[in-house]
């Protein structure tokens, strides 16, 4: 995980939206735990929206599974 934190601070520094949106998502594919999964999930979901991204329809219905969106 240390090594997809490095990636996501460098991401955000670069203000690289796609990258963004990919390495929050591969952190919540990663974690064992549904809050922080839900967590990784809403960051790529509003990165998602902001960049106008294809993901961010499954990336909303993922969260909807988890109670976490309507």
């Amino acid at each position: 995980m240390r090594d997809l934190d490095a990636l996501m601070i460098a991401a955000h520094e670069s203000r690289d939206l796609v990258a963004l949106i990919d390495l929050y998502t591969r952190a919540a594919d990663t974690v064992n735990d549904i809050d922080a999964a839900c967590f990784y999930l809403t960051h790529a979901y509003v990165f998602a929206l902001e960049a106008g991204a294809a993901q961010a329809p499954d990336l909303h219905t993922r969260l909807v599974v988890h109670g976490r969106e309507e």
